[in-house]
């Protein structure tokens, strides 16, 4: 395991109709580069009539990416946003000082058996960032740079990859490349960033002779060049950066370098003084401690 820093076998829980595994954070490791949350939904099936209900919530001091490789889902927030996140589009919600939203099943989805399947990862903004404005940016997959090489095809969701540039923009060095590699293909993962991890949603991929399941997190160990194997094909996602700035607290849906912001965002939601989901009255509330 020369290559394997840390492997993380993710916690699995059901939300509705659907299992959603939770790879980061975990006893084992909290975060890689900017990631502070991982977790992956599906594959699942949704029946007819039926559907997710992600009830609007709040989220501070955190951008989420929102990545599907299968079915639908209708983002709305407290900006007024109000779209369907699709297979193959990068989904960036930037909370800064506050933001709410709901994630359920849109109309068309709900009409008949509906498939689901995707990543939701969590970044902690730069401390300097933590308190910025809210924004939400949709990038479509026809602007995320793609690249094919030796049987394995790719789309870079976030940063630099090899020559290409993601149009996403996070304000901390960060990676996130999305890779479909054929039987018998391999690729490199260069020591070029810190902190690495990677995760294959499905096919086992081999490192170092080993062979690991899919829905496992490897994170890499630093300063080495780690290639990657697919012997039978596999879905795999590369992602990681520069280390945070400094620790971060995670309670809930908040994530702060300062404890007493993380207060302040409870005492806010359970006041009433977040902004509201425009049309959506229904809202989480504060858990119990």
């Amino acid at each position: 395991m020369k290559s394997i820093e840390i492997q993380i076998v993710p916690r699995t829980s059901d939300i509705g109709n659907l299992e959603v595994k939770r790879a980061l954070p975990s006893r084992e490791r909290r975060s890689v580069g900017s990631f502070v949350f991982w977790d992956q939904f599906g594959p699942g099936e949704l029946l007819e009539n039926d559907g997710i209900d992600v009830r609007p919530h709040p989220h501070i001091g955190l951008s989420t990416i929102t990545y599907l490789f299968n079915g639908s889902m209708q983002h709305r927030d407290s900006l007024n946003n109000d779209v369907v996140i699709g297979p193959g589009a990068v989904n960036l919600m930037t909370a800064g000082s506050g933001i709410v939203h709901s994630e359920r099943s849109d109309e068309a989805a709900r009409k008949g058996i509906a498939k689901l399947f995707g990543i939701q990862s969590w970044l902690a903004l730069p401390i300097s960032f933590e308190e910025s404005a809210p924004d939400f940016m949709q990038y479509g997959k026809a602007v995320l740079p793609t690249f094919k090489d030796q049987g394995v095809e790719g789309r870079v969701l976030l940063g630099t990859w090899q020559t290409l540039c993601s149009p996403v923009s996070f304000p901390s060095d960060s990676l996130y490349v999305d890779l479909h590699m054929k039987p018998a293909s391999h690729v490199y993962f260069p020591r070029e960033h810190h902190e690495r991890a990677v995760f294959s949603v499905s096919g086992a991929i081999e490192v170092d002779g080993i062979l690991y399941p899919a829905s496992e997190l490897l994170v890499l160990k630093p300063n080495r060049d780690v290639l990657i194997h697919a012997p039978e094909g596999a879905r795999v996602l590369l992602f990681g950066g520069e280390p945070l700035d400094a620790p971060r607290y995670l309670w809930w849906n908040f994530v702060s370098s300062d404890k007493d912001r993380i207060e302040q965002a409870k005492s806010d939601w359970v006041q009433g003084n977040f902004d509201r989901v425009t049309g959506d009255d229904e809202y989480i509330p504060l858990p119990d401690e």
